[in-house]
């Protein structure tokens, strides 16, 4: 990776962790007031180690959004998430924590134990403050928090509502350090648009399908080519694992499936700013996330 100095420069890593479903992606999005990470009301929506970069001023910020922490290591792709979360934790100059505001959870405190044994500043995001519907129940939520480790900073906020965006940057730059900024000024993310477009219909899926079908789903981009006209043209596959969850996606006469690729169409137009042609194939592939050579073909475990 090449290394982009100027005359007076600071940088850091700044790993996004906690359970799955606390906002983590949602608050990346807000940092750096661009979609970067797909979000939906469902767990573990994110499943890849996702780089958000925040450049200003002669300082620049890595954020790393990562999958959320979670118990259940029964599948390969659950394990592969687990990894690359954990693995995060100790790779950067400092971690933010999120949790709810109104629940501490078995896994919150997994997440936790693993930043404490990284040693790393830690700064504790209170998160969805806005759906304390007794705000005289949050002083005694946040005292019992506090007082579970010495954290170095804590912030109650709405990561939706970007509000105290501005107060949390200023206490992330407090750990910034002297050195060399490791992308161009210019990058938002270390993810390239093939695999944005990827995400982006993952995200549709999720957000259209019902509850059992987002974690037996992912989405491959076979081809992504700009033609001479300027338009876009992308094939990409939709992977389930049975051939219920494939009449799912497809919907009645192929309405689902029409409906998915309407919206991600007009997100990656907004995304590359050129016309888009989105042609989407469903194929059943039985037992593919819990296959871990199936898994690492598909991206993931690369992080």
């Amino acid at each position: 990776m090449t290394e982009h100095t100027s005359d007076s420069t600071r940088s850091g890593f700044v790993a996004i962790v906690g359970r799955p479903n606390v906002g983590k992606s949602t608050l990346l999005n807000q940092i750096l007031q661009q979609k970067i990470s797909i979000t939906s009301k469902k767990a573990q929506t994110t499943r890849h180690r996702i780089l958000g970069i925040d450049t200003q001023d002669g300082d620049q910020i890595v954020y790393v959004d990562t999958p959320g922490l979670h118990s259940d290591e029964k599948r390969a792709i659950n394990r592969l998430m687990n990894r690359a979360a954990s693995s995060s934790i100790g790779d950067v100059d400092l971690v933010l924590f999120l949790v709810d505001s109104t629940v501490w959870s078995d896994e919150d405190q997994m997440v936790l134990d693993k930043i404490k044994r990284s040693q790393r500043p830690v700064v504790l995001i209170i998160n969805k403050v806005d759906q304390v519907k007794d705000k005289g129940e949050l002083l005694p939520h946040i005292q019992k928090l506090s007082g579970l480790h010495n954290f170095d900073d804590i912030l109650p906020m709405t990561a939706r509502s970007g509000e105290h965006i501005p107060v949390l940057k200023g206490i992330v730059h407090k750990y910034l350090q002297d050195g060399v900024h490791m992308f161009p000024a210019d990058y938002v993310t270390d993810r390239s648009v093939r695999f944005m477009a990827a995400e982006a219909v993952r995200e549709k899926l999720m957000r259209l399908t019902g509850d059992e079908l987002p974690y037996s789903t992912t989405v491959e981009v076979e081809k992504y080519e700009t033609k001479e006209s300027g338009t876009t043209h992308i094939h990409a596959l939709i992977l389930v694992e049975r051939d219920s969850q494939k009449r799912m996606v497809i919907g009645q006469g192929g309405s689902k499936l029409k409906e998915v690729g309407q919206q991600a169409r007009r997100d990656i137009e907004k995304l590359i700013g050129t016309k888009v042609q989105l042609n989407l194939w469903v194929k059943v592939k039985s037992g593919w996330a819990d296959d871990e050579r199936a898994l690492r073909s598909l991206g993931y475990g690369e992080d």
